[in-house]
């Protein structure tokens, strides 16, 4: 469900006893009280919405405020529909990893990229693999040069823990 970020006053609920109105076509009809505006709202199956409450006075504009509300709500699920989401996919590996698993992961990674998405090549050390990083910084140095055609590096290979990882983003 979507809703319109901020509800405005309509009719009875304005508080202000003059008000600025402007017709449903947009053109001033002067400076009225707020039971005039509501009697000239009725007249023509219209409501009061207040749209600027700090001015002096408060500008008020008829128009159908159920069909506005429906209007609005269409501009926001357009609006959403039109957005991209970025998701960051992640493969693991380990520092010791095979020709062939490493081609494998690596065709994974140029998809993901040329689809738009980030990758986070994340390589797992176990036990007494931590002693030898550089082998870890290899691996993913490797996967830099693999996809520096279609990915750049937005992040070098850094160790976290038992982790060490890169991200890639897709080429501009």
């Amino acid at each position: 469900m979507f809703y319109i970020k901020q509800e405005l006053p309509i009719n009875d609920r304005i508080r202000a006893k003059e008000v600025q109105l402007i017709s449903e076509k947009g053109e001033k009809l002067g400076v009225k009280s707020l039971t005039e505006a509501i009697k000239i709202a009725e007249e023509k199956d219209l409501d009061v919405v207040l749209v600027a409450a700090n001015s002096k006075p408060p500008v008020c504009k008829l128009m159908n405020y159920g069909k506005y509300k429906f209007e609005q709500s269409k501009r926001e699920k357009e609006a959403k529909k039109k957005q991209k989401t970025l998701e960051i996919k992640e493969i693991r590996i380990t520092p010791n990893i095979e020709e062939h698993d490493f081609g494998f992961k690596s065709k994974n990674a140029r998809k993901f990229l040329q689809d738009g998405n980030k990758v986070k090549i994340t390589v797992r050390f176990r036990g007494r693999e931590l002693n030898n990083v550089k082998a870890g910084e290899a691996v993913l140095n490797k996967f830099i040069e693999a996809l520096e055609d279609v990915g750049t590096v937005e992040r070098k290979p850094k160790l976290e823990g038992r982790n060490m990882f890169i991200m890639l983003a897709k080429k501009a």
